[in-house]
């Protein structure tokens, strides 16, 4: 047993011999590479102890990583030159750390990195280290900078790129990626030169850009994107090119980039243009909605409501929502028996078939003949939208969203909230939510900034919330989702 031991012990002392001759004569070779590629274990190293928790080494030799880490990129930087690869790599890996540490020194390595990628950059470079350092510096939501790179890498890219296919492949490979910018970058150069050179070919593939990029539930989506390809298309005239589909398309994905009065505008052309569309109701109850609560046109909500509530057979949903909203606006104006009237004719037309709409009619009837106020959380809404005097109350310092806008009967989804308010030195304010509209089941807390909604019917929501605070309202806000 202990001549194995002797003979495994040989061997191993023979192999640690060799490599550490091979790291001496690597170091001697390159010592810039040996001193970055000790760094970077260092770091991979510090990061792998974080993550796996192994406190006990991280604690008693980080430092020392740390000091081999800054001293280790040090000198490769020292070695090289901004037009040498490991130089930049080097560069990279300091902002990195100092990032991570949030250090004082983190601004200075992140202004030099950027000098020494530019100045690389101007040489023949390799586009991808660029690229490298761009998708870096944007995971770590160094945005304006990240662009930069990737403007710089695109422009590149565009100068190599003999064939317009390759172009085409590189767009349609970042936006698989899910790097948005960079694709949309790509596909603006790719349309440009198409422009030039074969313009027949470009209401097809912006049509193609356009569905790609525009708002979907799930999947990469850029709706400011999608809109400025879509008026791409409007503005080579080509109208015939919006069928029914990408007509209806535009103007929802407008509505999910809350461009509400455009969104009206397309919805309202979608029904000039289809009358027969499937949309019909829906496109026309949404201009309702955005009428009122979104541009304060009291009169012009009150005529696309009341032209769906002329319909005498096939009733929709967006039909019974109309009666209720005639309702609402009816009992905000005290005109609590023409109010009662169109709640009364919501029941009836409903007859069963729309249990959450006809309990809300019922709750609004029983508060007309109970002699009380209008629910205190809908009246606020609607009068901070139609009140003149509360114009300022202009939906910029909040912002409401769902997780998802199309859902199945008894789906669910998370609206959330978000109020942007002025510095407040070390006070935290303290906010109520005052939700309203189609909330689903249950109406939320006063105190929960976000709730679970699902319906067991299907047509628009229409989801209202007022967000104050000790000294006043915050502001309004709303969303529309959609089920289907």
């Amino acid at each position: 047993m202990k001549k194995y031991q002797r003979v495994f012990l040989g061997i191993f002392l023979a192999l640690s011999s060799l490599l550490l001759a091979h790291s001496l004569f690597a170091e001697e070779k390159n010592p810039a590479q040996a001193s970055y590629e000790l760094a970077l274990d260092r770091y991979n190293h510090l990061k792998h102890l974080e993550e796996t928790q192994s406190w006990d080494e991280y604690f008693a030799q980080g430092n020392d990583y740390r000091d081999q880490i800054v001293t280790g990129v040090q000198k490769a930087i020292e070695a090289t030159k901004a037009t040498d690869a490991l130089n930049i790599q080097a560069r990279l890996l300091s902002w990195q750390f100092h990032k991570d540490q949030q250090d004082a020194f983190a601004e200075q390595a992140l202004i030099d990195l950027m000098s020494a990628v530019s100045e690389y950059a101007n040489t023949t470079g390799n586009v991808t280290l660029i690229k490298e350092v761009a998708d870096k510096l944007s995971s770590y939501q160094e945005k304006r900078n990240s662009r930069e790179l990737y403007k710089i890498y695109v422009a590149k890219i565009i100068n190599v790129s003999a064939k317009d296919e390759e172009l085409l492949k590189i767009a349609e490979n970042f936006y698989k990626e899910g790097n948005l910018e960079l694709s949309e970058t790509v596909y603006d150069a790719y349309l440009e030169r198409l422009s030039k050179a074969a313009p027949e070919k470009l209401i097809p593939l912006l049509t193609g850009i356009a569905k790609q990029f525009a708002y979907k539930d799930e999947g990469n989506k850029d709706t400011l994107y999608a809109e400025k390809i879509f008026q791409k298309i409007e503005d080579l005239g080509k109208k015939e090119a919006f069928d029914e589909h990408l007509m209806y398309s535009r103007a929802f994905n407008l509505e999910k980039a809350k461009e509400y009065s455009k969104a009206k505008d397309i919805y309202l052309k979608l029904i000039q243009d289809f009358p027969s569309t499937l949309h019909a109701d829906e496109a026309a109850y949404k201009a309702g909605l955005i009428s009122a609560y979104v541009l304060r046109d009291k009169e012009g909500a009150r005529g696309y409501f009341e032209k769906l509530t002329s319909r005498e057979k096939d009733i929709s949903p967006q039909v019974i929502s109309s009666f209720y909203q005639l309702g609402l606006i009816a009992q905000w104006e005290e005109n609590l028996d023409k109010a009662k009237e169109y709640y009364t004719q919501l029941i009836t037309l409903a007859a069963g078939n729309f249990p959450e709409t006809t309990a809300a009619a019922n709750q609004r009837l029983k508060e007309i003949e109970e002699k009380k106020a209008l629910d205190y959380n809908t009246k606020l809404f609607i009068d901070l939208a139609l009140s003149a005097e509360n114009i300022g109350s202009n939906m910029s310092k909040s912002e409401l969203k769902a997780s998802l806008y199309n859902l199945q009967k008894g789906q669910e989804a998370k609206i959330s909230s978000e109020a942007y308010l002025p510095a407040s030195g070390c006070m935290q304010i303290e906010l109520q939510y005052l939700w309203s509209g189609d909330t689903g089941k249950n109406l939320p807390s006063v105190m929960a900034p976000s709730f679970n909604a699902s319906y067991n019917e299907p047509g628009t929501k229409l989801i209202g919330l007022i967000v104050s605070s000790s000294s006043g309202t915050v502001d309004r806000n709303l969303d529309i989702l959609d089920v289907r």
